[in-house]
């Protein structure tokens, strides 16, 4: 048996990690500015991280949700402090998509509604009602229908009133920063239109922070930038700094009902355990400052750059476009100059999601090697 090809990789084994750099299998050292898809909140290996885990594991990995958990209510405690959504509640589940699926669903438990409005280059996830709102036919298949959504360009809300207006529509599903798409940023006038028309039609807001949550954007919540609240908040990669875990913020109006969510693995000991060392480091070492900080640089420094047409993003979410496809630039970038960047669903944009730690040195080390590439 061979292992399922799924991605497109570098011929590059990678060995360890540690910081802000990953090591390959002959010990050559690459500096990380993609972390992962994003899932690299505190750096690779953090001392604190791999402490609670392993003094985790040798107490006990796992049992079922059918006993009490402290750390799991530890890690509710102090995402809600940290988030500013101390009033709401936290479902912990495994994935991103998994994180969607539920809040969709909830959505749909509290106001009876079947539609949901989803907007374009969105992506949400590839579970079954996460890939019905994602924007991309490529991975919905025959038995993932999608005639229930309603799709709009991010920024028209006057075709939102409408639907919201017209439509049986239970919720509203949104990125606070889209991703995978290339980056593309809500405004604050859209968002807060788009918070009130749901408030007066009684659906469902859900602000997914799977990607730009966690600080990365230089607040906790990229769609705290907008000055709105969404009722559902989801969350995932960077929650774990690599241990799989997900988790859905649920609004105190949804009144929680045995049996509407369930899971196995979510919410299991060491998931808890490194979900709370992760936000411990990133209110310890003061990473949203940072991530804003040093992210604000980077993207002074792109912009100084003639072939780079346009720097999108906020913190150390940042998407840059060229003119044409930036498949070689990342190629002789890893080869050359051992650095790792990310790319977007747009071939010409260059999509860079470092650890919430890097550096303004380590900022100058990429854009020296990315003129020279140019």
């Amino acid at each position: 048996m061979e292992n399922y090809k799924v991605y497109p990789v570098f011929d590059i084994e990678v060995d360890k990690a540690e910081g802000h750099k990953v090591f390959d299998k002959n010990g050559d050292e690459y500096l990380d500015l993609y972390g992962g898809h994003a899932v690299i909140s505190i750096g690779h290996s953090h001392p604190r991280y791999v402490k609670a885990i392993t003094e985790q594991v040798n107490k006990i990995g796992f049992y079922s949700n059918s006993v009490k958990m402290p750390l799991q209510d530890k890690l509710a405690k102090k995402l809600g402090e940290l988030s500013g959504y101390e009033d709401y509640n936290l479902f912990l589940c495994n994935s991103g998509a998994e994180a969607n699926e539920n809040a969709l669903k909830l959505a749909s438990f509290k106001n009876g509604r079947k539609k949901i409005i989803a907007f374009k280059k969105g992506f949400h996830g590839r579970t079954s009602l996460a890939v019905a709102v994602t924007d991309s036919t490529k991975i919905q298949a025959a038995v993932n229908p999608s005639d229930h959504v309603l799709q709009f360009e991010l920024g028209d809300i006057d075709g939102v009133k409408s639907a919201l207006s017209q439509q049986d529509v239970a919720c509203v599903i949104i990125e606070g920063i889209q991703g995978i798409g290339g980056i593309y940023e809500p405004s604050s006038e859209f968002m807060n239109e788009l918070s009130e028309a749901c408030q007066e039609t009684g659906t469902v807001l859900i602000s997914d922070e799977i990607q730009s949550g966690y600080g990365r954007s230089g607040k906790f919540f990229a769609h705290q930038h907008y000055g709105v609240k969404a009722d559902l908040i989801t969350v995932a990669k960077g929650m774990g700094n690599g241990f799989p875990i997900g988790g859905v913020l649920i609004s105190p109006e949804f009144e929680a009902e045995f049996g509407q969510l369930g899971t196995t693995f979510g919410g299991n000991h060491l998931a808890c355990a490194a979900g709370n060392a992760v936000l411990e480091v990133i209110e310890e070492e003061s990473l949203m400052e940072n991530a804003s900080k040093v992210g604000s640089y980077l993207i002074e420094e792109l912009s100084k750059i003639n072939q780079v047409k346009e720097v999108r993003g906020k913190g150390l979410l940042i998407g840059a476009d060229f003119d044409f496809a930036v498949k070689e630039i990342r190629g002789r970038l890893v080869k050359e100059y051992k650095i790792f960047t990310g790319a977007a669903s747009n071939p010409n944009t260059l999509r860079l999601l470092p650890p919430m730690g890097i550096s303004t040195k380590e900022v100058d080390t990429f854009i020296t090697a990315l003129k020279s590439v140019l």
